[in-house]
């Protein structure tokens, strides 16, 4: 074993660093002490919004040089120690192990599905010739995208269509729980408006997975009128939306609050299954506005909770199941859920849970899961360990 795989750990080709310094300067000196600086693939960022983005990536950038840095701005961190607030958390990914290629999607208003396929079918091709370093392996995606842009369910289909079955998880980036304005790095300046398809090979095991901890009911809403391009609900069933969400999960529109949304998430079935359509907030009128697309005539499902520590920890030991021992997790995880776990009392067990399977990542506005966009998920890929 090489000097550079001692760095990475020995295990995987994977590095990771935190700080929780109070300036840029700081932050940035901190965690390139605790990453190796060359043999690199790929360097990959989360960032509190607490931090000056522009200045950050613009920071990082200039220490790894010669080595792609990506990232994104966050609603929390997962951090190697659990989960975190006004952090940074960072990988980097060794070329011994991972080969890696990056294209940005700017100008997301104005998005156009064949630009997608067009990008995607691109960066496969690329990532094609250039694998021949890493023998036997087999590649899948990372997708990061401006978490207020409202264009993910077109990017992620266009997307996936042109991957060519190459499986992609991605996550919404954050702005805490100021719903402002968030930010994607790329090329040492950070973009709204904007995302990233970073495509990677590994010669190493490895899965992607999604895990919620919801079950249908048999209680139905339908959209009724709905303004689709900005995401809201202005009837459910004719009656006014809030009015009538309320009623159909059982508390007082009065109460309504991210944690009650956090709690009541509704359902969408698509292809036999049901995928999370959370609800971001209540407008003054009374109408409801999601993280995800919706469209009138589309059946919303409410739901009731299974164990949120339970089936976590059921998807972690599936994962064993399925690829050994894992090295690490990335994982995107919806905020919505950090809030349920802290209503119900359960946030440290949580973060100790994701502190023992190694999870690193962000809480995010919305996940991504194949051509899908979902939320009140956690989504990721698992990284296994080098064979001994």
């Amino acid at each position: 074993m090489g000097q550079a795989d001692l760095r990475f750990g020995g295990s995987s080709g994977v590095a990771v660093a935190k700080s929780k310094a109070p300036t840029v300067d700081e932050a940035v000196a901190e965690l390139v002490a605790q990453l190796p600086s060359d043999e690199l693939a790929l360097v990959l960022v989360f960032l509190s919004p607490c931090y000056d983005p522009h200045r950050f990536i613009a920071e990082i950038t200039r220490h790894f040089a010669d080595t792609p840095v990506c990232g994104c701005t966050t609603a929390g961190e997962l951090a190697p120690d659990g989960w975190d607030e006004n952090s940074v958390v960072a990988m980097t990914f060794s070329q011994a192990d991972f080969n890696a290629v990056v294209r940005p999607i700017l100008n997301l208003a104005n998005f156009r599905v064949e630009d997608g396929r067009r990008i995607g079918s691109e960066l496969r091709h690329e990532l094609l010739r250039t694998t021949s370093e890493v023998s036997g392996g087999n590649p899948f995606g990372l997708v990061l995208i401006d978490g207020m842009c409202r264009r993910e369910e077109a990017v992620m289909s266009a997307l996936y269509a042109s991957l060519d079955n190459i499986p992609i998880v991605g996550g919404s980036a954050g702005d805490g729980l100021r719903f402002e304005r968030t930010w994607v790095f790329f090329d040492g300046r950070a973009h709204t408006d904007a995302a990233l398809l970073i495509l990677l090979n590994t010669s190493l095991p490895f899965r992607v997975f999604k895990c919620d901890n919801f079950e249908p009911t048999t209680q139905k809403m339908v959209v009724t009128e709905a303004d689709i391009e900005q995401r809201v609900v202005k009837e459910l069933n004719a009656e006014p939306a809030a009015a009538e969400y309320s009623r159909a999960v059982g508390i007082i529109d009065a109460k309504l609050d991210p944690f009650s949304f956090a709690s009541h998430p509704v359902l969408v079935r698509v292809g036999g299954s049901y995928y999370a359509r959370s609800i971001q907030r209540v407008d003054p009128d009374g109408s409801l506005r999601f993280f995800c697309a919706i469209d009138e005539g589309m059946v919303l499902t409410t739901a009731t909770s299974c164990s949120l520590v339970g089936a976590t920890r059921d998807a972690f030991a599936e994962t064993r199941d399925q690829i050994g021992d894992v090295s690490l997790y990335i994982g995107f995880e919806c905020l919505l859920r950090r809030l349920d776990a802290e209503q119900h009392q359960l946030s440290r067990e949580m973060s100790e849970l994701y502190r023992q399977n190694r999870v690193v990542g962000f809480h995010t506005y919305g996940e991504q899961f194949g051509s899908m966009h979902v939320n009140q998920t956690f989504t990721g890929v698992a990284i296994g360990r080098r064979p001994t």
